[in-house]
């Protein structure tokens, strides 16, 4: 279920340059929120820009009724974010997307996980992490930024009492490389994830997402990853999010259909074995099964 509401800021402060953490109030929001959905943002009162900005959800406060995002300013949408004041009013769409999953496809509790960001990647990783350790989860996390101060958030994900691990590109934090690199000494290392309950949950750019499929498919390691995609309208309509899927035992050539079942434009050769996916409604998180990262 989704809402539109015109949210009271409460707090925002610049945490790192041209990174920002914003907390709003929305009680009925917050309530229905999961880890891993986003929120969609205008970012003006006026046409330009015209397009809402889609943005993790970096805290979920059922209690109090706040949502908090983590996000970077790239462009005119985010730099005009970025100036609003606590007390003016977030106009917001959400919470909106497929979220992270807490059990495996076959219905076990994920027992032990290992959580992997990079960059702003991390920023839908907290709730995840938080909603893992409650359920009694075994957490490790690896967070990876080019230098010490890119490590957004460190202090909050290493106060959830998980085991935190950094890398850094310079090696001014924590081992010298990139987060990728941290997983694979982390496998190396003998650690195994249990058969059949272990999980690694991922965030951040397409080449570290797709390292790290390579790695998780050569252990036989279940995988999720939330992908960072440009989006249009949120909600599945645009088609401007699409990203590739493996076909399982739907007919081919069928076409992607939207919740109400209205076809898209998007046939597919007679003899594919892939379709297209809106990232905005069947992701952001995907199974690292299902999506194509080979690309």
């Amino acid at each position: 279920m989704s809402l539109l509401c015109l949210a009271p800021i409460l707090t925002q402060h610049e945490i790192a340059p041209r990174h920002f953490l914003l907390t709003f109030r929305a009680p009925a929001m917050a309530k229905v929120a999961q880890p891993g959905q986003f929120v969609h943002v205008r970012c003006g009162d006026t046409l330009d820009p015209l397009l809402r900005r889609p943005l993790s959800l970096h805290g979920i406060d059922r209690t109090k009724g706040t949502l908090t995002l983590l996000y970077r300013v790239v462009g005119k949408g985010t730099a005009r974010l970025s100036r609003m004041q606590p007390g003016e009013a977030l106009d917001v769409i959400g919470p909106l997307g497929r979220g992270f999953s807490l059990s495996l496809p076959f219905g076990q509790v994920v027992n032990e996980a290992v959580v992997v960001g990079g960059g702003i990647g991390v920023a839908p990783l907290l709730p995840l992490i938080e909603a893992l350790l409650n359920q009694g989860s075994q957490v490790t996390v690896l967070l990876g930024a080019r230098s010490a101060d890119g490590l957004l958030g460190l202090k909050a994900f290493e106060q959830t009492g998980a085991r935190v691990e950094i890398a850094t590109d310079d090696g001014s934090l924590g081992v010298k490389g990139n987060v990728a690199d941290l997983l694979k000494n982390w496998l190396t290392r003998g650690t195994v994830l249990p058969a059949g309950s272990g999980c690694v949950y991922a965030c951040g750019p397409a080449p570290m997402l797709r390292t790290i499929w390579q790695m998780c498919a050569a252990h036989q390691i279940p995988l999720q990853v939330s992908l960072e995609e440009r989006m249009g309208c949120g909600v599945g309509a645009c088609l401007a999010c699409v990203c590739r899927v493996t076909r399982t035992d739907e007919g081919k050539n069928k076409e992607i259909s939207d919740d109400n079942n209205v076809k898209s434009s998007l046939a597919l050769a007679a003899d594919s074995d892939w379709k297209y996916a809106r990232v905005c409604v069947e992701g952001p998180v995907f199974w690292g099964e299902e999506v194509l990262l080979d690309e």
